[in-house]
């Protein structure tokens, strides 16, 4: 099954997404699966009724919708509609958008950085790598693509291990 994409390529769209909660319910939306507002208010520390502002404007800009499975007719269940959501780098030229960038970038690291304090033992699979490069930005943009496609080929699979995986381009500064 191929990996799912939304591509984020208006401001508008962009500040919809950059909210912190609407990152944080996304997200946890994408990693654990359906769930209601009340679920992720509880998982989150947030009420159930921001938590259904914030999911609503998800779902009018593409981000989230109905999950096919309504057990029940008193909550509404939500699911991610797409694996991914890309920010292609022209979004921070638009006027005003390097702040909503540097508000998803910021999600990102500190999501990075929790992952990095959470990992204190050594299981097989586990691990951390980093490469010295010298691309041009075609091949930057191929190698990005066949990264992509080597995740999608492990992506639904529903392994005993739950993991992040990230993938940072970073430019060498020294």
């Amino acid at each position: 099954m191929a990996l799912t994409r939304k591509v984020v390529d208006d401001l508008e769209t962009l500040k919809a997404v950059s909210h912190p909660l609407r990152l944080s319910l996304l997200g946890r939306l994408r990693a654990d699966g359906p769930a209601t507002a009340s679920e992720l208010g509880r998982a989150l520390g947030e009420s159930s009724g921001s938590t259904s502002y914030h999911l609503r404007q998800l779902e009018r800009f593409g981000f989230v919708g109905d999950d096919d499975e309504q057990p029940s007719g008193r909550e509404r269940r939500w699911r991610a509609l797409h694996d991914a959501t890309s920010f292609p780098t022209g979004l921070a030229e638009l006027d005003g958008g390097r702040e909503f960038v540097d508000v998803v970038r910021r999600r990102q690291e500190e999501h990075l950085r929790n992952g990095l304090e959470a990992w204190t033992e050594h299981r097989p699979g586990l691990g951390h790598s980093d490469y010295d490069l010298r691309l041009d930005p075609a091949d930057l943009e191929a190698l990005g693509d066949e990264l992509h496609a080597l995740v999608e080929r492990y992506s639904h699979r529903q392994g005993s291990e739950h993991v992040a995986l990230h993938v940072i381009t970073l430019p060498q500064t020294s």
